[in-house]
């Protein structure tokens, strides 16, 4: 046989077994099974048991044959077999098979084997259907040293023996493996070389064995991530920016000095570090995250008007036209005179701010162009419309992207290409990242983090309403319009939008009705809700309005602006609401179905109120009785910290496939690493650091082509896109 590599076609060392592996697990090459680590491990001497799986899971356990018997089946030809095994533990299940043959002779009373199915129940009895099994005393399980056996994905007509046999052959085969990672680094990070780990993940003697692959293999995922994103951030930093440095007695420090409040430090202390990176000669990637209500706005337009004060341009990417309204809105009133330049009281030496959406007047839309392309417009908002090709910008500096999770690349790459230079770019979120995902997935990003709250902001009370309790949810009603009587506003959020005669939400106005279970776990739509809260006595007189995405943008937009201007009391919405909506009058939300919402997303919503003096009301309703429901609510009521509760729906969620999803077949991004693990955010903050050093040293990783290598394997483009929307 020619060389082994990891490249060489499964059929090759295998033959026509390899076939089973392709069709059933796509694995096609020496490396695709290689990289087929086992699940779990277990150990034959000490036994396992039926308890640890779940019913419908796929088991392997070893157990002892305890009864074995056949009978003639009465509507076909043949005999069934049926035997009785039990586990370590004791426990009895049945074991069937369709056909008697060969199984009746070989699982005889007292065998032990290796057992692999389903789990289900026959009647009250455990049953594995058809399992695939290997004796115990069979000469091949020598291979599992001490008992320890490794235990796969099932794999359909290959048992787990067959499968161990066949990587120990291919690890035979392809001998040493050559290894990305030097012996330096491995000593440094006190991890085995490739060849050994691998060997320890198929074919540990002891679970220190699996311990020292798992260092290794987790090290490699951290490292080969952090590889690409160092190498993203070089390349970025390698093309020349214009410094952006505001005059002394500029816009900025005008609008310093006629702020109504002092900044928080934490404002301060990130408006510093902006200030730094646009002084720089290399463009400005920086993440800026911060709690709802912490102040990001007014950090990313002291930024702009640092860029302005240098004769250059800030454009702001909104996803909504609202959002993109309501900014415009908010910095004209904060600038005052000084946005108005050329205008009748505006201020000679100040500039413009520029609006431009797609649902603008022809005429109101050729004006913002004007601005945009003559420079006259210093500060230009808009939502995707400013991405279209006519619209150009005089000299483009800064590009500020609110909700950056909103954005793919190429609408990134169609703004950043207005400019003459590479823009300096400034993404914000209001969604906490929990800091193992913000250096996996953008660490490419230099981020910078608001915690703290502008003084005099009044705090939110959060309360779960279980929606079977008549009375409660009388008093949700009651207190939704005593807010309104005070001269207060409210929000009534539902998940979906529904339909008037659907009736899913028939409990909410009446909780005592009886409903069928059907109806009862259906969610409730934001149609159907505001028909019903329209018939409430205890909404009588209250001024109701609807919002959802279905509704043409001219219709949002009105109904957005009445409910800001105070004509409408109650806004019924879907979550059109959770990014950016900024009413400081409203003071109360209601979330229905709140059990249906991620955790982080529900903070998102009861971030839209208490932005004004009067504080906040959030109403966490739900018609669950699911004990782990009503502790995640307990758990996102208990407290108003944004990083807390995207910790918790980390651990929760767990961190699916940070770097966007897998595709066809391919593994996911993350197999090893557990963002949710103190020892992991350790491995991945090392392997920054390990990743930044060498590309300070190789920037395309010349001198390590293996490492290149893995990194292109790693992180395929669909990923590498997914990095860059950061």
């Amino acid at each position: 046989m020619s060389e082994v590599t990891l490249e060489t076609p499964l059929v090759k060392v295998l033959g026509t077994s390899a076939k089973k592996l392709a069709k059933a697990r796509n694995l096609e090459t020496v490396g695709d099974l290689l990289h087929y680590f086992p699940r779990r491990y277990i150990d034959a001497h000490a036994g396992s048991s039926f308890s640890e799986f779940e019913l419908g899971e796929h088991v392997v356990l070893t157990a002892e044959v305890a009864e074995m018997t056949q009978r003639r089946m009465k509507n076909r030809r043949g005999s069934m077999a049926n035997a009785v095994i039990v586990d370590d533990a004791g426990q009895r299940a049945l074991v069937t098979f369709f056909s008697a043959h060969p199984h009746y002779g070989i699982l005889r009373p007292g065998k032990r084997a290796l057992f692999s199915g389903q789990l289900g129940l026959y009647g009250k009895q455990l049953q594995l259907t058809h399992p695939q099994y290997s004796l115990m005393d069979d000469a091949d399980m020598s291979i599992y040293e001490n008992g320890l056996v490794p235990v796969y994905k099932q794999v359909e007509k290959i048992t787990n023996l067959s499968l161990t046999l066949s990587i120990k052959q291919v690890l035979d085969a392809v001998g040493t493996l050559p290894d990305p990672l030097d012996d330096d680094l491995r000593e440094r990070m006190g991890v085995p070389d490739l060849t050994r780990a691998m060997r320890a993940a198929h074919l540990p003697r002891t679970m220190a064995d699996v311990g020292a692959a798992k260092k290794r293999f987790r090290f490699d995922e951290a490292f080969i991530t952090q590889l690409v994103l160092a190498q993203r951030r070089a390349k970025a930093r390698s093309v020349p920016a214009t410094p952006r440095v505001p005059r002394p007695d500029g816009l900025l420090a005008r609008f310093d000095r006629a702020l109504p409040f002092e900044l928080t430090s934490g404002q301060v202390e990130v408006g510093a570090a902006i200030a730094d990176d646009l002084a720089r000669e290399v463009p400005m990637h920086r993440l800026l995250q911060g709690e709802v209500g912490s102040g990001k706005t007014i950090v990313a337009l002291r930024a702009m008007l640092a860029v302005v004060d240098s004769g250059a341009q800030a454009a702001l990417l909104a996803p909504t036209e609202v959002l993109a309204a309501q900014h415009a809105t908010s910095m004209r009133a904060m600038l005052g005179d000084l946005a108005q330049s050329g205008q009748l009281g505006g201020d000679a030496d100040g500039t413009r701010v520029t609006l431009l959406t797609g649902s603008m007047s022809t005429s109101a839309r050729s004006q913002a162009l004007l601005d945009i392309v003559s420079g006259e417009a210093g500060i230009v908002i808009g939502t995707h419309a400013l991405l279209q090709k006519h619209v150009d910008f005089a000299d483009l500096g800064l590009v500020v992207v609110d909700e950056q999770h909103r954005f793919g690349v190429e609408q990134r790459s169609a703004l950043n290409s207005k400019a003459a230079t590479p823009p300096h770019v400034l993404v914000m979120t209001a969604t906490p990242i929990p800091r193992t995902v913000a250096m996996t997935a953008f660490g490419d990003l230099d981020v910078s983090t608001l915690r703290q709250l502008p003084r005099g902001r009044a705090p939110i009370v959060s309360h779960v309403v279980q929606a079977q309790n008549p009375a409660w949810m009388n008093r949700v009603w009651e207190r939704v319009a005593e807010e309104c009587r005070a001269g207060r506003q409210v929000y009534v959020v539902a998940g979906r939008i529904g339909d008037a005669q659907d009736g899913s939400g028939a409990m909410l106005v009446d909780p005592g009705t009886p409903a069928d279970d059907g109806e009862a776990l259906r969610p409730v739509g934001v149609v159907e809700l505001i028909e019903q809260m329209r018939h409430l006595p205890a909404l009588g007189g209250v001024s109701i309005d609807l919002m959802h995405g279905r509704l043409p943008a001219d219709e949002k937009d009105t109904v957005m602006r009445r409910f800001a201007g105070g004509e409408v009391d109650v806004l019924v919405a879907t979550t059109v609401i959770e990014v950016g909506v900024d009413v400081p009058n409203a003071s109360m939300i209601v979330i229905v179905d709140a059990d249906r919402f991620g955790l982080s997303q529900l903070h998102q919503l009861r971030g839209r109120v208490g932005r004004g003096e009067h504080g906040g009301l959030c109403l966490l309703v739900t018609r669950s009785e699911s004990p782990e429901a009503l502790e995640r609510l307990g758990r996102v009521a208990g407290t108003t910290d944004g990083f807390a509760i995207a910790d918790l729906d980390l651990e929760l969620r767990r961190e699916g496939d940070v770097l966007g999803a897998a595709q066809s077949g391919r593994r996911t991004s993350l197999d090893w690493l557990e963002l949710t693990k103190a020892s992991d955010l350790e491995v991945i903050a090392k392997a920054r650091d390990e990743a930044v050093a060498l590309v300070e040293q190789d920037p395309t990783m010349a001198d390590h082509p293996l490492l290149a290598q893995a990194a292109r394997e790693r992180v395929d483009d669909q990923q590498a896109e997914f990095l860059e929307r950061g």
